[in-house]
């Protein structure tokens, strides 16, 4: 082995590794304190992978479901807005720059774990841990409320169990989940701990109206 060999694997073992093919748009980076690769996730995306990385992202009255198959060691997370979506693609949110589909749960939900069973998992073998529906803003409509609410009930009607969860009260929280361990590291948040949440909180908020019109179907 040349002198240069060890500078060469310690670089390659700083970088992420290979993404699969529909996931490079998802921001990825090293971090020295985990000790892995994190892939970051914006309201509407989700992230599968097969390596040993981390997933992180911040849930005000969003919910994650962070899925895993125990005995291969691939999974992902999701970070969706809203349980569902009838308004025939025409709902008022499409004029922000998130995900069109995967912003409501029942979307998030089928694409993760269509994904994760894509690359070999099995139904039998899958781990379920969801965290965040909080009720970050003093509003009558808890958003939050009803995304945990459908979270449950989803997995529930699909036969799967729950084997952890976080979710609810009036907090937002800092996820990390990583997919091939199953650990879920939380962090609560306050208001003047993370402004940028609750800002996007009252930015993506629906309108009485909204609802009221049907544009947009909470539960």
């Amino acid at each position: 082995m040349s002198a240069a060999s060890p500078r060469a694997s310690a670089a390659d073992f700083r970088r992420p590794p290979p993404a699969l093919p529909n996931f490079s748009h998802i921001r990825r980076s090293w971090d020295a304190a985990l000790g892995v690769s994190v892939a970051t996730l914006l309201p509407g995306e989700y992230y599968v992978t097969r390596h040993n990385e981390s997933i992180f992202t911040v849930l005000g009255s969003c919910v994650s479901a962070c899925v895993r198959e125990r005995v291969l060691g691939i999974g992902g997370m999701n970070h969706f807005m809203l349980p569902l979506d009838r308004s025939g693609g025409t709902s008022a949110w499409a004029e922000h720059d998130v995900s069109s589909a995967t912003r409501y749960g029942n979307v998030a939900m089928e694409r993760l774990l269509n994904d994760i069973l894509k690359l070999g998992g099995r139904r039998e073998n899958l781990e379920f841990k969801v965290i965040g529906g909080g009720k970050v803003l003093d509003m009558k409509l808890d958003v939050g409320l009803r995304n945990a609410q459908f979270v449950r009930d989803y997995l529930r009607a699909e036969g799967f169990a729950i084997s952890g969860e976080d979710l609810g009260d009036r907090f937002a929280r800092k996820l990390y989940y990583s997919p091939k361990s199953g650990m879920v590291r939380v962090k609560r948040l306050i208001s003047n701990s993370h402004r940028a949440v609750f800002e996007r909180e009252e930015a993506f908020s629906p309108t009485p109206a909204q609802v009221e019109s049907g544009s947009v179907e909470l539960f």
